[in-house]
């Protein structure tokens, strides 16, 4: 919910002149009558006295900067919009196989696992595409959908969030992720279809092979983005031992060649990414390869507040007229 003035030049306005009528009654001479001992008038009347007369004064300003408020008419409102054509579907096909445990990634300045850092930057991504249906398939040994297309991003990114490591198994079976992907998408009518499929592995689970899936969503007009992740060296890796947790160096094996031939069949790109950097320019470059104008229609719902402030303010203004015309009466 959003807050405004539906009138804010009457609030300038009103304000304005509301502002000069009260320099006005502040330099104005008082009321008042002659006599030869007004001091001993005023010490009778005493201090509540004359807080008892300045009282339907103040009353009536209060009155007054509410009346102005409510003429300018405060309203609470929420916008809600209707998409009248569709955007981009994509699935996300997320590995989390056991490497992803490797420790060459950074956030913040500190070291943390590839997943960690796929996390962060594909919570960015969702976020910045909210006209766009997404679905998310994740991986390791099996590939299962964790969120069907959806136009939900708070899902998304709920599900995202709770990610772990070794999920789906510790091998990895890309062939088996693309054609779940693929038949997520198969029968939807979009102006484009796409995978994002990002693994730092070998495809060396599963019964369909990397290229075989290729070749399907190829046959579906779907088109995939490859993303390899991390370097061309060993990574560090947490784990435990007899001693404790130690850190080791293991190298994985990221078959660059199997995700080029995977997109360069779909009409898609590879990419690579050794640290959190680059991989946050990948997902924007993705993100700007993959544009569609939506067209929506956006919906103001808007909730009155003037009552709120109109009713205190009569009551105050007959407060005031009470007051004067009883125990605060001036005499004429």
């Amino acid at each position: 919910m959003s807050f405004r003035f539906a009138c804010p030049i009457l609030l300038a306005v009103l304000g304005a002149l509301l502002a000069a009528w009260l320099v006005h009654r502040h330099f104005r001479k008082p009321a008042s009558v002659t006599f030869s001992l007004a001091s001993q008038l005023a010490r009778m009347s005493g201090e509540a006295g004359s807080l008892l007369a300045r009282l339907p004064d103040g009353l009536r300003v209060l009155a007054l900067v509410l009346l102005v408020l409510a003429a300018a008419r405060p309203q609470l409102y929420n916008v809600s919009r209707e998409v009248l054509s569709p955007g981009v579907d994509i699935m996300l096909c997320l590995d989390t196989s056991g490497s992803m445990a490797g420790l060459d990634f950074e956030l913040y300045g500190k070291p943390v696992t590839r997943l960690t850092a796929v996390k962060k930057v594909v919570s960015d991504f969702i976020s910045k595409r909210p006209d766009d249906r997404m679905g998310m398939v994740v991986f390791g040994e099996e590939a299962f959908t964790q969120a069907p297309l959806t136009m939900d991003k708070g899902l998304l990114l709920n599900l995202v969030d709770s990610m772990q490591i070794g999920m789906a198994g510790d091998s990895t079976a890309i062939g088996e992720a693309l054609a779940v992907s693929g038949k997520r998408l198969k029968d939807l009518k979009a102006p484009s279809k796409v995978v994002i499929l990002l693994t730092d592995g070998n495809s060396n689970a599963g019964g369909i092979t990397p290229s075989e899936a290729a070749g399907a969503l190829k046959a579906l007009g779907i088109k995939v983005y490859t993303v390899g992740v991390g370097g061309r060296g060993e990574a560090p890796f947490l784990v435990d031992t007899p001693f404790g947790k130690r850190v080791i160096y293991q190298r994985i094996d990221l078959n660059e060649d199997a995700l080029r031939e995977i997109s360069g069949a779909t009409g898609g790109k590879f990419f690579l990414a050794s640290n959190t950097s680059e991989l946050s320019k990948i997902y924007r470059t993705i993100d700007s390869l993959e544009k569609h104008e939506v067209k929506a229609r956006e919906f103001f719902h808007y909730r009155e507040l003037y009552a709120f402030l109109l009713v205190p303010a009569l009551v105050l203004l007959l407060l005031e007229l009470g007051l004067r015309l009883t125990v605060a009466r001036v005499l004429p």
